[in-house]
């Protein structure tokens, strides 16, 4: 609660605007505009070019619309279904329960196209303010009251009848949401440099360690150890960091490596995903960690594996598994160790501006999340 100069309590954030006063209202976003679900389509209506584009959860990241995996149908299409600017897309049904209420804001660029039936879309005057309304704990908060029992859901009437406190005036909300388009624009930016960072990363790791013929096997080069450490086990604090295949999870009193060593997802969707890290630390199940034999260079043979093509040797339908035994017979190509150390160095330059774009990133997601807990109620 804020007070104003007559030290009169108002319902109101604790941080907002200056030249705004009045308290804040309640209201439910059904009052506000209205909740739309999108379009059913059978697998003979997607077509490779033209047609219509249908938005589906896989194209939200970052609050905005991603194009990389795109549908297109030849169907007919009503109107009101037709994506408008200022519409918000949610993802109202899907199988993992964490992607239920996962949003963006609509633009210019992304109209006159159409969104999936387990999408829907919430359609106001007040869409740029109600967005990031959208990332705050009463959104989640509201999903989870309303998320079915055995069908990850929300429906229609469900989102309509979520509450929120809506400033009086519209210039107030205006602001707000300007604001926040902003600041979620620029963090999209900020993960398209990421992106392209950690994209040349690899093409360089691929031009510079496969220069030569392959000559030595990957055994030959590195040792590979286990762990029986379970996720379970990790506590919030301890000695030394634990990482899993999402990197760092947590802590444990005991280090498994002292020095430096190469992680990497043996099994998972993330298998053969290689990761670098120094000090004390420990790794879950999931993960082996590697280190380089006598007469080889950690950080080359990392940046070799991050271009190596671990395909050949995944196993297993449902939950693939990749093994050092098999692996490890591939032969790489191991310059002499003056050499590993120049590439190695070379690559580990553009690595370290991709790692001061990552912590810009956390300074934004931070900025937001602050900004979300102090200018909403």
């Amino acid at each position: 609660m804020a007070k104003d100069n007559s030290n009169k309590v108002l319902n109101a954030p604790p941080l907002r605007f200056p030249e705004f006063t009045e308290s804040w209202e309640k209201h439910s976003l059904g009052e506000l505009g209205e909740t739309l679900i999108g379009l059913t389509y059978s697998p003979s209506d997607v077509v490779s070019e033209g047609g219509t584009i249908v938005f589906r959860s896989s194209n939200i990241k970052d609050g905005m619309i991603d194009y990389q995996d795109l549908v297109r149908v030849n169907t007919s299409i009503k109107e009101r279904i037709v994506t408008r600017d200022g519409d918000i897309l949610i993802c109202a049904r899907n199988g993992s329960p964490r992607l239920i209420g996962k949003n963006a804001l609509l633009h210019k660029g992304d109209t006159n196209h159409t969104f999936g039936a387990f999408m829907m879309v919430y359609r106001s005057s007040e869409g740029k303010f109600v967005h990031p309304l959208l990332s705050t704990r009463r959104y989640t908060s509201q999903i989870g009251e309303n998320m079915g029992a055995r069908i990850n859901q929300i429906t229609t009437s469900d989102l309509n009848s979520f509450e929120f406190f809506f400033p009086p005036q519209k210039g107030e909300r205006k602001k707000i949401g300007d604001m926040f388009e902003l600041l979620n624009e620029r963090i999209a930016i900020q993960n398209k440099v990421i992106e392209k960072l950690q994209s040349l990363i690899k093409g360089i790791s691929v031009r510079l360690t496969t220069q030569g013929l392959p000559n030595i096997p990957i055994r030959d080069c590195l040792e590979c150890y286990s762990s029986t450490l379970q996720e379970s086990e990790v506590h919030e604090t301890g000695q030394c960091v634990v990482y899993g295949a999402a990197g760092q999870i947590g802590y444990i009193d005991s280090a498994m490596v002292s020095g430096e060593a190469m992680m990497i997802i043996k099994d998972g969707s993330g298998v053969g995903t290689v990761s670098y890290a120094q000090g004390n630390f420990s790794v879950i199940g999931t993960l082996n960690y590697l280190t380089a034999k006598n007469g080889f260079h950690l950080p080359y043979l990392y940046f070799a594996l991050k271009a190596f093509n671990f395909q050949p040797y995944k196993t297993g339908m449902a939950i693939p598994h990749i093994y050092f035994k098999d692996y490890g017979r591939a032969k790489i190509w191991c310059p002499e160790m003056v050499q590993q150390k120049r590439i190695a160095d070379t690559i580990r330059a553009v690595e370290r501006k991709a790692i001061c774009e990552m912590e810009i990133l956390g300074c934004l997601l931070n900025l937001k999340a602050y900004l979300l807990r102090q200018m909403f109620i």
